[in-house]
C-alpha cells in the first residue's frame, strides 16, 4: 500500500472515529481511563526532561553571550522564548508521541493479531469508535496541561541551572522572563494550540496503524516502529504549518 492509499484510509477512519457512541457509559470510563494512561502517566518523564533541558538551554545561552552589548537578562528571556514557542511543545512532544503511539500501536495491535478486535466486531461494537475515540479525545483536551507543566518546570530547570552554577542572580533572570511580555501572550496561544493538534495525530495515526496490524507478534512490532516515525514526520510537518498559520 502507497503513501497516499494509506492517507486516504487515514481519513476514512477518522470519519467512522467521530462517531456517536454506542454507550456513552463506557465510553466515559473509557476516556478517564485513557486520560489516566496518556496523561497522567506522562507527566513523571516530562517533568524529569524539562527540568534538564530548561537547565541545559540556559546555560548554553549564558555561555555563549561573549557581547556586551547583550544585557544579562537576554538568558532569561531567551530561555522563555525558546521553551514556550520549541521546546515544550514540540520536542517534548516527540518523546511522548514515541512513548504513547508505541504503546497504543502495540496494545491496539495486539487485540488485532489475537482476534479480539474481530470478536468485537461480530457483536456489533464499532471497533474504530470503541477503540480510538476515548484516546484522541481525552489526549487533544488534556495534553496542553503537560505542556503547560513543562514550561513551568523548564523554566525553573533554567533558574535553578544558572544560579546554582553562579551566571547570574535570581533578580537578572526574572527580568529576562518578564522582558517584552506581550510575546508571551502571543506564545502561548501559538504553544497550546501546537500541543492539541500534536496530541491528535500522535493519539490518532498510532491507533490507525495498531488496528490494521496483520500478521503476529512481527507485524505488531513493525507497526509499533511505523506509527512512532510516521507520527515524528507528521508533528514536524504540522509544526511547520502552524508556525506559519499563527506567527507569520
Amino acid at each position: 500500500m502507497n503513501v497516499f492509499e494509506h492517507i486516504g484510509r487515514y481519513f476514512l477512519m477518522l470519519g467512522v472515529v467521530f462517531s456517536i457512541p454506542d454507550n456513552k457509559k463506557v465510553f466515559w470510563e473509557r476516556f478517564f481511563d485513557e486520560a489516566y494512561l496518556i496523561i497522567i502517566k506522562s507527566i513523571p518523564l516530562v517533568l524529569f526532561l524539562s527540568f534538564f533541558m530548561g537547565g541545559v538551554v540556559t546555560i548554553q545561552t549564558a555561555s555563549n553571550m561573549d557581547s556586551p552589548l547583550l544585557p544579562e537578562y537576554t538568558i532569561g528571556f531567551i530561555t522563555r522564548q525558546s521553551t514556550i514557542l520549541e521546546f515544550s511543545p514540540t520536542i517534548i512532544t516527540l518523546i511522548i508521541a514515541g512513548k504513547v503511539g508505541s504503546n497504543i500501536a502495540s496494545e491496539i495491535g495486539t487485540m488485532r493479531v489475537t482476534e479480539q478486535i474481530d470478536a468485537l466486531d461480530i457483536m456489533g461494537v464499532n471497533t474504530i469508535n470503541y477503540l480510538m475515540l476515548p484516546k484522541i479525545l481525552s489526549a487533544t483536551l488534556f495534553y496542553p496541561f503537560v505542556i503547560v507543566i513543562s514550561m513551568v518546570m523548564s523554566i525553573f530547570g533554567g533558574w535553578f541551572a544558572g544560579v546554582a552554577s553562579g551566571l547570574y542572580s535570581t533578580e537578572t533572570y526574572v527580568l529576562g522572563l518578564h522582558y517584552a511580555w506581550d510575546m508571551v501572550e502571543v506564545g502561548i496561544p501559538y504553544a497550546l494550540t501546537k500541543s492539541m493538534v500534536f496530541a491528535f495525530l500522535f493519539t490518532s495515526i498510532a491507533s490507525y496503524f495498531g488496528y490494521y496490524t496483520k500478521g503476529g507478534a512481527l507485524e505488531v512490532g513493525r507497526a509499533s516502529t511505523s506509527a512512532v516515525v510516521t507520527t515524528a514526520i507528521a508533528i514536524l510537518l504540522a509544526n511547520y504549518m502552524l508556525t506559519q498559520l499563527i506567527l507569520i
